[in-house]
């Protein structure tokens, strides 16, 4: 976020950022790490967030110390969600991947240069990995949803991404270098499924497939976590065959097409 003075639409991105920077968990996030990850002067991030917080769009936990999201955000929620009917359409397929894995069951939507995590529906193994939950955002082409939408992008988009890659990855760069992300991408677009090898954090594999619109852009995914050892390659082949079963079904129901390798 930029330093220069606030006017017009410059503090409607800040604010944004920063709501953004505390959707990211229900825990919230103190003040010192919100400084911290906006790049704005603590004065100017408590103001903002005191301006929020006095339209009910944030609240200060007084235990925690954290701002956490308030009940506006809450209420505008339910509002949009009847435009966006996306739960009822990808909880279904979520339960079966959860049932019929015992892996946690993941679905992203695509922000821009990123994903954002919608839904999660937990598996019956007993250990699980806890990278990803509701409001988790990763650069495209980090994590197995990020790496499923971005394989089938086209390549004049991957290419835009790639010109600034160390940038766009953020902290992610150094274990998402660009030849292994290339490498990852085209063995996405040849299996139909993304393998995330534990390059997120070590020991948490996931696995990923995309959901296409109605134009057959990738527009979300659905995806699989869980430890290293559930995720042998002998084991691969069965998981993506569902996740990219409950993929088209989802692109089905959305009225998208089939997916389409980038040109």
């Amino acid at each position: 976020m930029s330093q220069l003075p606030v006017q017009g639409a410059q503090v409607v991105s800040r604010i944004a950022g920063l709501l953004r920077l505390v959707g990211r968990s229900a825990e919230g996030m103190s003040l010192a790490a919100l400084v911290q990850e906006s790049g704005l002067t603590r004065p100017t991030v408590h103001r903002l967030l005191s301006s929020l917080a006095s339209e009910g769009l944030l609240d200060h936990d007084a235990g925690s110390g954290n701002w956490v999201l308030g009940p506006e955000i809450l209420l505008m929620g339910s509002v949009a969600s009847a435009r966006f009917p996306l739960e009822d359409i990808a909880r279904p397929s979520l339960r079966r991947l959860a049932e019929a894995t015992g892996e946690s069951a993941f679905f992203s939507i695509r922000r821009g240069s990123e994903t954002v995590c919608l839904l999660r529906e937990e598996g019956s193994f007993p250990v699980r990995s806890f990278v990803l939950h509701e409001g988790v955002r990763f650069p495209l082409g980090v994590a197995s949803a990020g790496t499923a939408i971005m394989a089938f992008l086209p390549e004049a988009e991957q290419e835009e991404l790639f010109s600034h890659w160390v940038e766009h990855a953020g902290s992610f760069a150094a274990a998402h270098t660009e030849e292994l992300v290339r490498a990852n991408l085209a063995r996405t677009r040849l299996a139909g499924y993304s393998v995330n090898p534990g390059l997120v954090l070590e020991g948490s594999w996931g696995m990923g497939a995309a959901v296409f619109d109605q134009a057959g852009r990738p527009a979300w995914a659905l995806s699989l976590t869980g430890i290293e050892p559930r995720f042998k390659p002998d084991r691969q082949e069965e998981l993506g065959g569902l996740l990219m079963a409950e993929a088209h079904r989802i692109t089905q129901q959305l009225g998208g097409e089939k997916a389409r390798l980038p040109r």
